[in-house]
């Protein structure tokens, strides 16, 4: 079944007409339904038989060229200006949306679960029926991905690599003195990592608002990006999840690396990551929960007498977060592997990214990249795991 036609089967079921969003293009339901990019909202009018647009005059030729759509207007279309004159800004925005869904010959419409309350209400002023789409049909269905889409998520994911190769050779490169570590005559920051995996990533097409690199005491928050001098003698937490500019699809990646000699504790923390790691690996197929992939770590981690979420649901130390999720327009997107993981289907790519926490000792996390397959799982990660890198 395409996209399409399931989210023509979710419609006919709530016997609505149409399935509406209004958000900008780094809304990911509004450019995977719509296939546009702008920075400003706009609106997208999905019903069976066409897909159009509503956007602004500066996005007009762009979007005619550049989107998914069969129709595309525009605001003057609906007479926008002359209604902000007469009613104001608000008005005329509710009235103009209105009216351009009505010309579509929509009298019903879901709408994402986080739709405006302004939009909604306008919509609903104007006699237009408007559902909210409580399970998240458009989330849903690009959570599973065409052949396309994982090849493209892979070829981050190779970026991904090239740039998690930069910051262990940089902290390789390191010499420990007095428990920090020092290069080219400096102690050597997360900081200064952070730009050199930036760089790297750049030169492959992508980029990344942040990253984690976060050592000692700081990796023992899953997501405390690190900041300052990196210690020598202790783990390394270093997560990358860039995002291809073009194609606007995610990798994501996790390493523990330690310059210097490690502790008996974090090597046997990191040999147990290991053997979780690979048990959740183990449990993936379709078919199986996201519970039940989440369950497979746990079990490893609380036989060996640690805390997971699962024993403890208040725990502060131990196995403290999820197992994985999702990777695709959103870096944390569905499926999720957790206690309420839904089933599992060829096309899903997840990461699986358990971990030990302890501001005592650190952190240690180990996350690949795999997509479901017909017949089990594919790792899309193709780099060693090595505490001493």
């Amino acid at each position: 079944m395409s996209r399409y036609e399931t989210l023509d089967a979710a419609l006919s079921a709530g016997n609505l007409d149409g399935y509406l969003i209004d958000a900008a293009g780094d809304d990911s339901d509004q450019q995977y339904l719509s296939g546009f990019d702008a920075p400003d909202p706009f609106f997208t009018l999905y019903r069976p038989d066409e897909l159009a647009l509503l956007v602004s005059e500066l996005e007009f030729g762009r979007a005619k060229s550049g989107s998914d759509a069969d129709v595309v207007r525009r605001f003057a279309d609906f007479d926008f200006a002359d209604l902000r004159e007469e009613h104001g800004l608000n008005e005329a925005r509710r009235r103009m949306l209105a009216a351009f869904v009505a010309d579509r010959g929509a009298d019903s419409v879901a709408v994402p679960r986080r739709f405006p309350v302004d939009s909604a209400d306008g919509l609903r002023d104007h006699g237009i029926a408007v559902e909210p789409d409580q399970d998240d049909v458009v989330t849903k269905i690009r959570a599973v991905k065409t052949a396309d889409e994982i090849e493209k998520i892979r070829a981050v994911q190779a970026a991904n690599e090239q740039a998690m190769a930069v910051a262990e050779e940089l902290i390789a490169a390191a010499d420990p003195v007095e428990g920090i570590l020092h290069l080219d005559g400096e102690p050597l920051t997360s900081e200064r990592v952070k730009t050199e995996i930036e760089t790297a990533l750049l030169k492959e097409g992508c980029g990344l608002d942040e990253t984690i690199v976060a050592g000692g005491k700081q990796g023992a928050d899953p997501h405390d990006r690190g900041s300052g001098p990196l210690p020598a003698n202790e783990p390394i937490v270093i997560d990358i999840f860039p995002r291809n500019k073009t194609t606007k699809l995610h990798g994501d990646m996790t390493r523990t690396v330690v310059r210097g000699s490690p502790s008996e504790t974090v090597e046997d923390w990191f040999e147990l990551t290991r053997e979780a790691f690979e048990a959740a690996l183990d449990a993936i197929e379709p078919g199986v929960t996201g519970e039940t992939v989440h369950a497979a770590a746990c079990e490893v981690y609380e036989q060996a007498g640690f805390p997971t979420l699962r024993s403890d649901p208040a725990a502060e130390t131990g196995f403290i977060h999820n197992t994985g999720h999702g990777v695709g327009l959103d870096v944390h997107e569905l499926p999720r592997l957790a206690p309420d993981g839904e089933e599992l289907k060829p096309g899903h790519v997840v990461t699986v990214e358990p971990g030990l926490y302890d501001p005592a000792v650190g952190g240690v996390r180990l996350e690949d990249l795999v997509v479901v397959t017909e017949d089990g799982y594919r790792n899309l990660t193709d780099y060693p795991m090595t505490l001493q890198w």
